[in-house]
């Protein structure tokens, strides 16, 4: 199944607690045991960690016919939907070998009934769905098995164009593979992919299948979750895009906690920052979120956001966008303290927000804030 714009997804398509991530490792010998050059030894440690995920499913497929009432009296046909057995693969990465957590993509194990991982070590383990979320492609599996490898968590925060990367899947069902590349751009959104884009883009291949796979690092840390490429043939041609795994690590822990996602909300609209804006607002940021209007009576009126602040930093962590800084609000805790970094006026003022539950409409799979 292929998602057009010509987007296409790489694949065709608990117990409550504390989820345990194993620390960063140490940076690996970018050489075989011969002294040749080669990222051998650190695929070695992390592809056991990279699964294959075959789902079954049963989906309503709309005849067109069966609405028409004279076909359905002449031919005796039933008046009710058909349904069609799917099948489909992709990949997942083990990011808790204690608690057997897997990660994937949504649309990798969409209308799944029946879910099976497969180890590298050829080990097939039936999975259990702990909870997706459509809005930014994450799934988290859980499976049972002893002697689980998990793939390090790293930080996509840190991530920088030119990084080389690796993509590990299983593409067209060949079993794991391996393909190079950099990273190309970050935070790239507006793709209509989902309704929470903050992309890393790659031109390591991915092909299908590789949905729900792992993008690492040369230091073997996981910084993103591959999820769809950009191809106007159908084919790859060089453009990727994986889900931040910071993003991915923090939609994760509340499918654990609680089996969904609560959205937060402070009640701002806003806008990207241009070269306009920068000579108005007497700034030297070219990048950030400037705030266009605040709700009364919101989380934000009550912290003193005003339309006109350039919101330049969340966290510490710099905000590139207005869609950056959606982002970093609707996933964040609820109830959760955000320190916004503002400049106001030429001055620079550090703001707290406490974030709310997302009001009905901006609980919805495609974000907005107040639009």
């Amino acid at each position: 199944m292929k998602r057009f714009l010509f987007l296409v997804p790489a694949a065709l398509l608990l117990a409550l607690g504390p989820v345990v991530i194993e620390p960063a490792q140490a940076a690996f010998p970018l050489e075989n045991e011969n002294g040749v050059p080669s990222v051998a030894p650190v695929l070695k440690a992390v592809t056991p960690g990279v699964v294959n995920i075959a789902v079954r499913g049963r989906v309503q497929v709309n005849n067109p016919l069966l609405a028409d009432p004279f076909f359905r009296r002449f031919f005796d046909v039933p008046n009710s939907p058909i349904v069609r057995e799917t099948q489909a693969s992709g990949s997942g990465v083990i990011v808790d070998a204690q608690n057997g957590y897997v990660l994937t993509n949504n649309h990798v194990v969409r209308n799944a009934d029946l879910i099976e991982v497969t180890l590298r070590d050829k080990r097939r383990l039936k999975a259990k769905l702990i909870g997706t979320d459509p809005a930014t492609d994450v799934a988290v599996l859980k499976i049972q098995a002893d002697n689980l490898v998990a793939v390090p968590l790293g930080d996509s925060d840190k991530a920088e164009v030119g990084d080389f990367v690796l993509a590990i899947g299983n593409p067209f069902g060949l079993g794991q593979t391996v393909t190079s590349g950099i990273v190309s751009a970050l935070g790239r959104s507006g793709l209509g992919i989902e309704g929470y884009e903050d992309f890393i883009q790659t031109d390591a291949p991915i092909n299908p299948g590789n949905s729900g796979g792992a993008l690492v690092d040369l230091k073997g840390n996981l910084i993103g979750i591959n999820t769809a490429i950009l191809a106007p043939s159908g084919g790859n041609v060089g453009v990727g895009f994986a889900v931040p795994v910071n993003m991915a690590r923090s939609v994760m822990e509340q499918l654990i906690k609680n089996g969904h996602i609560e959205r937060g909300w402070i009640g701002v609209s806003g806008q990207d920052v241009t070269p306009d804006l920068m000579v108005g607002l007497h700034t030297k940021h070219s990048e950030g979120a400037v705030i266009s209007g605040v709700s009364p009576g919101s989380p934000a009126d009550r912290a003193g956001l005003r339309i006109g602040d350039l919101v330049y930093d969340v966290d510490g962590a710099p905000v590139s966008s207005w869609q950056h800084l959606l982002n970093q609000i609707a996933l964040a805790h609820v109830n959760q303290e955000l320190s916004l970094g503002i400049e106001r006026e030429g001055r620079t003022v550090t703001v707290p927000v406490k974030v709310a539950p997302a009001r009905n409409r901006q609980a919805r799979n495609f974000p907005g804030e107040d639009e």
